[in-house]
């Protein structure tokens, strides 16, 4: 549990220590407990976690137990609370989780779904769906259309739940704001949810209907094709992430200087956008933006990039074109979308003098705006073999007096109140270089004070 913070831990533990709670009624005696059901149900949800760490199916990404919610919910359907909640705990248990700690993501995962799990089932006993389910062994029918009612009240409760308990983690784990931490969740959603409700349902129906548990099997094949389209989608997530990669190190080979920078350029992008409670699609854009932001440097001249000393004019005109050749290197990378725009227009200025177009005020793309707040706030704070580092502070309040001339006064706002609400990490303020440890202090052509005045001032190219 190291590495998390206090209120992370208080939630986990209420989480944990509530499931368990909802949980013991099945435990008692004489609580007629159907533990065939329960048992078969939690051993499908636990082979259902394979899929999508399986080559065969779509790769080692994990398709998470968001796969499998039909199950889950179908657990809703044909168990009390108490018995639903223990359905979900072995197959989060044994998830495959990608961040650390990945002790405590998979406790969380467990407490998560057991809890969303209870108050789907109670909300469908409360409603009386599994009157509408029809008899054990068919002795009664379904009772359609009306049974969809509860499913889908059920699927609601679901949907809710689950999206409020997301929220309360990423506001104590991840420190989001409280404003931001539910925003779009319910709304993305409640839809898919509706969905799994209802192969949940056929499969409940099933369940009980005079064929038995068997039959209800025969849902599994969609749930599994649902998986490998899961897990593709995972892939090609991946895949992108993995181009953008590669271009990244590709500019860190050839500049080497600024190795970091990107990745931190992209970071403060991501802080800003949150602040302003942008989607996490137009976020996750953003993020690649600053992270390719001087991918155009691959078309610079090693020679101008490296260059000792002073540039000439022609030298400074060509490295005023890294913005252009970015562009045209991306051109035909479909899910960048926004992010080229970024790329292209992250050195206008506000006032109308940056370049390579002279766009001012709101003909700058807002994502270029945003970049452009995140390079100069990196280039200011990280330290340099010729000089060091400004405090974020002293950062800020420089990005502050060159708002409305240079910089966007909303993204400069924005990320003064993430810096306070988040902090700058301390890997953003070391050396950037190998070369500037050892020998004499090298002035850098991709980042050129002024005749006059400090280093990495906000609008020299960098």
């Amino acid at each position: 549990m190291r590495g998390i913070s206090g209120a992370a831990r208080a939630l986990i533990l209420c989480a944990v220590l509530c499931a368990v709670g909802c949980a013991l009624p099945a435990l008692s005696p004489g609580a007629h407990t159907p533990w065939g059901t329960l048992g078969l149900l939690a051993a499908l949800h636990l082979v259902c976690e394979l899929p999508g760490r399986c080559r065969l199916l779509g790769g080692p990404e994990p398709a998470g137990s968001g796969s499998f919610f039909p199950l889950l919910l179908a657990a809703a359907f044909l168990l009390p609370p108490s018995a639903a909640v223990l359905v979900a705990v072995p197959g989060a248990l044994v998830g495959r989780v990608e961040r650390r700690p990945a002790a405590a993501r998979r406790i969380w995962r467990a407490a998560q779904l057991a809890l969303t799990a209870g108050a789907a089932s109670w909300t469908h006993g409360f409603l009386g769906g599994p009157v509408t389910l029809g008899g054990v062994a068919g002795d009664t029918l379904p009772d359609f259309p009306y049974a969809l009612v509860p499913a889908c009240a059920t699927a609601l409760v679901f949907s809710l739940v689950l999206a409020a308990l997301d929220g309360a983690i990423l506001v104590t784990a991840e420190r989001v704001a409280l404003g931001h931490a539910w925003r779009g969740l319910p709304a993305r959603s409640v839809g898919p949810h509706l969905v799994h409700a209802l192969a949940g349902l056929m499969m409940a129906v099933l369940w009980r209907s005079s064929y038995g548990p068997l039959s209800a099997l025969v849902v599994l094949l969609p749930m599994y094709i649902s998986c490998w389209v899961f897990a593709q989608y995972h892939r090609r997530h991946a895949a992108h992430r993995n181009t953008i990669r590669a271009l990244v190190q590709a500019v860190d080979i050839k500049d080497g200087y600024t190795r970091g920078h990107s990745e931190r350029v992209g970071r403060a992008s991501e802080l800003i956008a949150r602040e302003l409670g942008m989607e996490e699609s137009r976020m996750e854009a953003l993020r690649f933006a600053g992270i390719l932001h001087d991918v155009g440097k691959l078309g610079v001249p090693t020679r101008v990039l490296r260059k000792d000393g002073p540039l000439t004019p022609e030298e400074r005109r060509v490295i005023e074109l890294h913005p252009e050749y970015g562009h045209e290197i991306v051109r035909g990378i479909g899910f960048l979308d926004e992010a080229r725009a970024a790329i292209l227009h992250h050195h206008e200025r506000l006032d109308g003098s940056g370049y390579p177009y002279g766009l001012a005020g709101d003909r700058i793309p807002e994502f270029a705006r945003v970049v452009a707040v995140a390079d100069a706030f990196d280039a200011m704070t990280s330290t340099r073999s010729y000089r060091p580092g400004r405090p974020v502070p002293a950062a800020v309040e420089e990005l502050r007096r060159c708002a409305g001339s240079q910089f966007d006064p909303r993204m400069v706002g924005a990320l003064a109140c993430a810096l306070d609400r988040h902090g700058w990490s301390a890997a953003a303020n070391t050396v950037t270089s190998d070369e500037g440890r050892t020998g004499r202090p090298r002035q850098r052509a991709d980042v050129r004070p002024p005749a006059t005045g400090p280093a990495d001032r906000p609008g020299r190219p960098r």
